[in-house]
């Protein structure tokens, strides 16, 4: 006996159900049920021409906190549909570094144009933001924070804390600074509240500070959020001014994009400016041909050395039926060598420096894989063969496996020294060109150990 179980609707199926009958009545409690991330994700899910019709319905506060939530292509999209009025007003309701975000990907002139209608204050804060170099901390750090003086009282700190709460972002961490701004210590805001009224914030501030420079990478301020478990990473200049701060919620997204940028690039994946479920059938054709165009070429290649060996396939027409066994273990130990070090170089588990060590581990690694590999072929070989060929494609194997292994943990560290993302080692990129070269090598060692000509 079955029972069929009724699927509950979305909250995108009810956003679109109200839309499209006109029950927009009850938009504004079920909206009001919901977090602000939920409609977000669920706006992802509307056709486009709904996607006006609900911010039309949402007050200021509630839209900019939806907004906020969006991936970026939809930030981009839904601002280009508002009126210039609305778009004016949505801006300026979200926090400096979202903001500098979005306009940052809008065409230069839809951006100077809300920028320009923009106060004074706001202008000078988001041309600021925008004026550091892309992918650095101060791009994605907001200024919006609020420090105290050493010399205060708690009374007074907790005072302070109290008139300027509105522009903070988060009053979790609460850092102190000189009469310059220069960055002195930090204290949590528990123990700023647990403190008695009379102390002096000096005597409860801590002094470990763990600061990020404006200029450096937004991948190491995730790094050191995450190394430190910190909410918060102040980002300052180089004589120690505290500029703005990089919150957790910050090193999430950058987290998120780079991981996804890594995947796209070691799949020989062009980077995608948009989601799969937005990206138009040319946007991927133009992101995967290009790379399927080059490996073509090396494979060329490939191609050129098998008939380059004619002759011996020719005389030993086995060697044939192992080729693809053993150039495919050399590709495959090549692409696992490569995700590893891809990954740990992304994490900073390893640095550059540590090629010498990692490479004498892996050669270790590396030859007794290949002595494990060829002993299984050398057995099929024996088998179907004779012992001459199950000898050649024994060594070969071995050869073949330790260079696939060897280049595919070498090139994301020379990727690296050469200022160049290590996921471009993609994988296809690894095998093709262990291809070729495993192609050499293995007719290079049937040939010599068979005294082919």
């Amino acid at each position: 006996m079955s029972a069929t179980i009724d699927e509950q609707p979305t909250l995108a199926d009810l956003l679109r159900s109200a839309l499209e009958q006109g029950a927009t009545e009850n938009l504004p409690e079920l909206i009001d049920a919901h977090a602000a991330q939920d409609i977000a994700q669920a706006l992802g899910e509307l056709p486009r021409h709904h996607w006006h019709s609900l911010f039309e319905r949402l007050d200021h506060a509630r839209a900019a906190d939806v907004y906020a939530h969006l991936p970026t292509e939809h930030q981009t999209l839904l601002l280009e549909r508002l009126g210039h009025d609305e778009a004016i007003r949505l801006i300026g309701e979200l926090s400096y570094d979202d903001a500098a975000a979005v306009l940052d990907e809008l065409r230069d002139e839809h951006a100077e144009a809300i920028l320009g209608a923009l106060p004074q204050d706001d202008q000078d804060a988001l041309t600021a933001l925008l004026a550091y170099p892309e992918e650095s901390a101060g791009r994605i750090m907001t200024p919006e924070f609020v420090t105290v003086r050493p010399e205060w009282t708690v009374a007074e700190a907790l005072d302070h804390l109290r008139d300027h709460s509105e522009i903070a972002e988060t009053v979790n961490t609460i850092f102190a600074v000189s009469p310059e701004g220069q960055l002195l210590g930090w204290m949590r805001l528990k123990d700023l509240l647990l403190s008695r009224p009379r102390s002096i914030v000096g005597s409860a501030l801590r002094t470990d500070i763990v600061s990020i420079e404006a200029q450096e990478d937004q991948e190491e301020a995730a790094r050191r959020i995450s190394h430190y478990d910190l909410d918060v990473l102040p980002v300052v200049d180089e004589h120690g001014v505290i500029l703005g701060i990089i919150t957790v919620d910050d090193v999430l997204d950058i987290i998120r994009d780079e991981t996804t940028e890594d995947f796209h690039r070691m799949a020989a994946v062009g980077d995608l400016p948009l989601s799969m479920r937005d990206a138009t059938m040319r946007l991927l054709y133009r992101k995967r041909i290009g790379w399927l165009v080059i490996l073509v070429a090396v494979n060329i290649l490939s191609g050129a050395a098998i008939a380059f060996f004619e002759t011996s396939i020719e005389a030993v027409v086995a060697l044939v039926f192992f080729l693809p066994m053993v150039i495919a273990t050399g590709g495959n130990a090549g692409a696992q060598a490569s995700t590893l070090m891809v990954r740990a170089l992304a994490t900073g588990d390893i640095q550059n420096r540590d090629w010498f060590r990692l490479g004498s581990k892996e050669i270790l690694v590396s030859v007794t894989l290949g002595l494990s590999m060829a002993a299984a072929i050398w057995l099929t070989g024996n088998w179907l063969g004779n012992l001459e060929v199950a000898n050649a494609i024994a060594i070969a194997m071995f050869l073949v496996v330790v260079f696939g292994s060897l280049f595919g943990m070498t090139l994301p560290f020379v990727l690296t020294r050469l200022r160049l993302d290590p996921a471009t080692a993609s994988a296809p990129l690894i095998t093709s060109v262990v291809d070729v070269v495993g192609i050499v090598i293995y007719f290079g060692v049937a040939t010599a150990i068979l005294q082919l000509n």
